[in-house]
């Protein structure tokens, strides 16, 4: 067999982008560099200039080789599948396939795509429309399944954006699942969105006239002195939003500074760096989570009743002047040992999401499911539901709450509503 140059070059491509995939996904790209890259492969760093110049490059290369996967999948599963929801299940099975053969070493890393605000024009722009084309041929699928009824009648584009978010999210909890289990939860995954969580044959009734969370939040941990306690809420809630909307590298503390309309001076009186800035707006959103799920726990209700309560009052926070929350898209910017408490805690917050399910499971309000998984799955939906009117029109913030979260609720599936078999 000849020798074939481009074979080559196209196999070491491939063995970079993955392995810079592993080290971003795992360290993050603020922490790691080319020469980590180049290192972990055995070559020199002139070498990996032959493929990538610049690290922003690098990421480029890496998210637009994982949209290219995920849209050569989808391919593939429009070719295997006709039914829509199978289509779907395929998709998710997919996702966790991709994780578990990339650890198991079978497959190549995929890059999650964590940092695409941080891109710069015409970066950002080419990985946003892929990403995009992504969303719109997955809603394609519910349309297509609500047309031909094999489908509940929903809001498309909140139920795709719910589901996208809840795979996106598999990246950071999978890696808590013992490798011969993935396929499981995998199917357990789809269980879910495919029947929701309400255990009834007719879809949920949801709850009127939840009290709206308080715009003064109880959070803790402010400087006591009350003036100082507003500057620091101002510059946390500011820092979120240039966050979540610009990356870590992207952000500016000047440039927060000046948004606020504060000298220099007394910003970094209370900021000591961005760094800092990063971790105070993750404690800052966690406080405020907190106070959610204290106010759920502390009424009455059932199982399934707390759960609508905490996701319709986050998502409310999320797309109010309230919020936002920061976005984990940013976690792997910080140093491993904060990024390891703020995981912990986001953790035990969480938790508290599967309190909620096993007292629904108890109280016949909820199936039986596993509550880890519906954990994580809700965990990523409300990761991604900031901004909701960037993919759709809100009139009713509260209303547009509903519409995301039906999915979780009720699932995408038709339910028997035992009222009208019992008029037949």
């Amino acid at each position: 067999m000849p020798f074939n140059r481009q074979a080559q070059h196209d196999a070491k491509r491939i063995a970079i982008l993955s392995q810079a995939a592993r080290l971003f996904n795992g360290k993050g790209s603020r922490a790691t560099t080319l020469q980590d890259i180049a290192a972990s492969l055995g070559l020199t760093k002139t070498s990996l200039y032959y493929y990538v110049k610049t690290k922003e490059e690098l990421i480029y290369q890496c998210y637009m080789a994982a949209l290219d996967r995920q849209h050569q999948s989808l391919d593939a599963i429009e070719r295997a599948h006709t039914q829509p929801f199978d289509r779907l299940s395929a998709f998710l099975i997919q996702q966790f396939h991709n994780w578990s053969a990339a650890v198991s070493g079978h497959e190549s890393h995929q890059a999650a795509l964590l940092e695409i605000a941080s891109l710069k024009s015409p970066h950002r722009q080419t990985v946003e429309g892929r990403y995009v084309a992504l969303f719109k041929r997955l809603r394609g699928f519910v349309h297509e399944g609500m047309s031909d009824g094999s489908l509940r009648q929903c809001d498309a584009t909140s139920t795709t954006r719910a589901i996208l978010g809840s795979v996106d999210w598999v990246f950071h909890w999978l890696h808590d699942v013992p490798a011969d289990q993935v396929g499981v939860i995998a199917q357990q995954a789809i269980e879910i969105i495919g029947h929701g969580l309400y255990a009834g044959d007719h879809d949920y009734t949801h709850v009127h006239g939840i009290a709206p969370i308080d715009a003064d939040l109880p959070v803790p941990g402010f400087n006591r002195d009350e003036q100082n306690r507003l500057k620091q809420e101002a510059f946390y809630k500011a820092g979120t939003w240039f966050f979540n909307r610009k990356g870590f590298n992207g952000a500016s503390l000047d440039e927060i500074a000046d948004y606020l309309n504060v000298s220099k001076g007394a910003f970094y009186y209370h900021i000591r760096n961005k760094e800092d800035l990063l971790y105070q707006c993750y404690n800052y959103s966690l406080d405020i989570l907190a106070h959610v799920y204290d106010r759920a726990e502390a009424g009455d209700g059932s199982g399934m009743q707390k759960i609508e309560q905490t996701s319709r009052q986050i998502f409310y926070i999320q797309n109010s002047n309230l919020g936002p929350l920061i976005r984990y898209n940013t976690i792997t910017a910080l140093p491993k040992e904060r990024r390891k408490r703020i995981l912990a805690r986001t953790d035990a917050i969480n938790d508290r999401f599967v309190e909620f399910i096993h007292l629904g499971m108890e109280d016949g309000s909820i199936r039986r499911i596993n509550p880890m998984v519906a954990r994580n799955l809700l965990a990523g939906a409300i990761n991604a539901s900031m901004e909701i009117t960037l993919w759709r029109r809100v009139d009713d913030v509260d209303r547009a709450a509903l519409d995301y979260f039906d999915v979780f609720y009720n699932g995408i599936l038709n339910r028997t509503d035992s009222r009208m078999e019992i008029r037949q």
